[in-house]
């Protein structure tokens, strides 16, 4: 069970700055989350594989192909700017040291 006190210094540290009834709320609120974590240890989860998601999940995506565009003049005026034949884009590889 958290006290106030620590509350306090935790909202210190994270640079909080909490009224009286918001550390009285969050010293209740912390100290049940942390029992409900005090009950989550005491499960057998040896034999668990590992997951990041409670379900499986997917993304649905379309096959990646690779095609040719017939109008090259077309595709450059689609981009935001360009450059002769290629697409201006902003440096972001310094040429400096």
């Amino acid at each position: 069970m958290l006290d106030r006190e620590q509350v306090h210094k935790v909202a210190h540290l994270a640079r909080l700055d909490l009224t009286p009834e918001e550390e009285t709320a969050f010293t209740q609120q912390l100290s049940s989350i942390l029992d409900y974590f005090e009950q989550l240890e005491e499960l057998d989860t040896d034999n668990v594989p590992p997951t990041t998601r409670a379900i499986e999940i997917s993304n649905v995506t379309r096959p990646d192909t690779l095609r040719t565009m017939e109008d090259r003049e077309k595709m450059l005026q689609e981009a935001p700017e360009q450059e002769g034949d290629f697409f201006r884009v902003p440096q972001i590889l310094s040429t400096e040291d």
